[in-house]
């Protein structure tokens, strides 16, 4: 899908990529939730941001293949951040690909704004039970994060879509079962393909969500590791009919095991 427009009775292909965030700084620092006011979002590592900056580049359309015309990310710290990276490198201009390529770090690259949207989705958070965040981790006033105006503030100026309306209109309440969330990750990446038929999207996620990206569209497959930033990619037809969509077939599974970050094995 090369144009986010479709015409009376035509064919296009929609690509889903879905991505896990980068380097977490808990990783690398076991020590840290314990100093930290928010221990259940932790942010990026330094190592963790230029991993992203680099598989934005990655992910840019000389590269991938087709265009990304929307990025909608979970509300975690290290989502938002990892999309930021990612999202500057896709929207960067005034620079050619090799330029780009040997670019270290995102910060004096100029960017085009209009080339994507980006959103924030609930139904995109992590897994909240704890097989995924401790129980002592857990936010005493049940308030996970600040209000979405200063998550957005943490996104490349210019980006965000502010006429978005969520999936998931809240968060899946503390100790949701983790079957629960794999439910909520697939009917998620199927609800935004919905949404918006006639464009490329890249959601930026979390590990389970990854794996589901998989396994929930590849039947006989478990997935057992998912790198940071580690992405699956879902591919479908959509045919269109007087501007709507007529029939949309099921996605097909194009992640090669081990090439892209993720790992997996037939059940």
């Amino acid at each position: 899908m090369g144009e986010s427009s479709a015409s009376c009775g035509e064919e296009l292909v929609q690509n889903v990529v879905v991505m896990r965030h980068g380097d977490r700084i808990d990783s690398a620092e076991p020590l840290w939730p314990l100093r930290a006011d928010r221990p259940w979002d932790p942010p990026l590592t330094e190592d963790g941001k230029a991993r992203a900056w680099n598989t934005g580049k990655k992910l840019r359309a000389p590269h991938l293949g087709f265009p990304i015309h929307r990025v909608v990310v979970s509300p975690f710290l290290r989502c938002l951040q990892t999309a930021g990276e990612v999202v500057t490198a896709l929207c960067a201009d005034g620079c050619d690909e090799s330029g780009l390529l040997a670019a270290e770090f995102s910060g004096a690259v100029p960017i085009d704004p209009s080339r994507v949207k980006v959103s924030i989705e609930y139904g995109l958070c992590e897994a909240l039970c704890r097989q995924a965040i401790r129980v002592d981790w857990v936010p005493t006033d049940g308030k996970w994060f600040p209000d979405v105006s200063e998550l957005e503030a943490l996104l490349p100026p210019g980006t965000v879509d502010h006429s978005v309306e969520r999936v998931y209109q809240e968060l899946p309440q503390w100790e949701e079962p983790l079957n629960d969330a794999r439910q909520r990750y697939q009917n998620v990446i199927l609800a935004l393909a919905n949404k918006y038929p006639n464009e490329n999207l890249l959601l930026v996620t979390h590990g389970e969500c990854v794996g589901v990206g998989v396994c929930a569209f590849l039947k006989g497959i478990e997935v057992f590791e998912v790198e940071f930033c580690a992405y699956s990619h879902l591919q479908r037809k959509i045919i269109f009919e007087d501007g709507k969509v007529c029939t949309a077939e099921g996605f097909n599974v194009l992640t090669v095991n081990g090439k892209t970050g993720i790992s997996y094995y037939s059940s």
